[in-house]
């Protein structure tokens, strides 16, 4: 496995991610929305859809799709209540190194930045989730709703990759195939996110960033967002003349904005855009209390072998390439 040596990493998407780390400017564009309503009717109508979306911006929000609003509020103050335990109680769940599972706080590097995003998190990758579940005394009802959760999620996410898998030319269920939970192998994440509040906030405190820009690492993310608490900004790429110009996501009811990841990106031989996106520090006249997010992030199981069409990469087993992003992120 090859991480970072002599200040380079081993992927070229790490590379690229290096060293975008500046403010830059701001610009109005449209995220496309997509309705997923009547899916299996209406699917080559929706997979163009996804496909423009994504190879011209990346990102895309997808409404009518079938997750209960009154279940995301509930895995939303779930949320809440696990980071309001001690932190005594969340060390005995620890995010261990290569396992993408468990709680860190503010452990996550950015290869864009070289500092810590002003963030905790909590993992949960199903197969490695042994004595990493808070117990019932500590917080009641909150492993059936994250599970829940998250398999509502991976089945959306499923529909999602299977038209991406009629654009390339895939069998209908090839993704599926390789994101099957009921493997060992099995590696998609739910993450539960809590940016830190601006408590007692200095000016220079309003500058930069609660997480710094990167790309994902997965194949596609599904994020939740809570109305109120924005931040999430989103940039395709250098304007012509080299600068990076950032557009704000506000999140918005009954809406799952998602994103284009590195993996899906050499599945389909660059075709379809891995996109920069950041989460920038509120305005002093913003709300500045705690920010909760809730990414589910389709990751290929640890078998699956990532090579598009065209064979423009080498091929590369989805643990692999996932440990040498996880790598760069946690070096600490």
């Amino acid at each position: 496995m090859t991480t970072q040596t002599n200040g380079s990493y081993g992927l070229a998407e790490l590379n690229k991610e290096k060293g975008i780390g500046g403010i830059g400017g701001l610009k109005q564009r449209e995220v496309p929305r997509i309705d997923m309503s009547h899916y299996e009717a209406r699917k080559a109508e929706i997979a163009d859809q996804l496909w423009r979306a994504s190879t011209e911006i990346g990102f895309f929000q997808l409404v009518n799709h079938g997750i209960p609003q009154s279940l995301t509020d509930e895995a939303f103050d779930m949320t809440a209540r696990f980071f309001d335990l001690s932190s005594e109680t969340k060390a005995k769940y620890p995010l261990l190194k290569g396992t993408n599972a468990g709680w860190e706080f503010k452990s996550q590097v950015r290869p864009s930045t070289g500092t810590a995003d002003n963030k905790e998190s909590y993992q949960i990758t199903l197969p490695r989730m042994a004595k990493l579940w808070p117990s019932g005394d500590e917080l009641p009802g909150f492993k059936a709703t994250m599970l829940l959760f998250e398999r509502m999620n991976w089945a959306l996410g499923m529909k999602v990759l299977s038209c991406f898998a009629l654009k390339l030319g895939f069998a209908p269920d090839f993704f599926t195939e390789a994101h099957d939970p009921m493997s060992p192998e099995y590696q998609s994440t739910l993450r539960l996110l809590h940016y830190l509040p601006m408590t007692n906030a200095k000016p220079d405190d309003f500058t930069g960033w609660r997480a710094g820009a990167h790309t994902d690492f997965d194949c596609l993310t599904l994020l939740h967002q809570r109305t109120g608490q924005g931040g999430l900004q989103l940039c395709p790429g250098k304007e012509s003349d080299g600068e990076l110009l950032w557009t704000d996501v506000e999140p918005l009811p009954g809406v799952i904005t998602c994103n284009i990841g590195d993996m899906l990106m050499r599945w389909s031989d660059d075709k379809l855009q891995s996109t920069l996106h950041r989460v920038r520090m509120p305005r002093a006249d913003e709300y500045l209390g705690p920010r909760y997010s809730l990414p589910f992030f389709c990751q290929a199981n640890k078998d699956a072998i990532i090579q598009g069409p065209a064979k423009i990469y080498e091929p590369i087993t989805a643990h692999d390439y996932l440990q040498q992003r996880i790598a760069a992120n946690f070096a600490g």
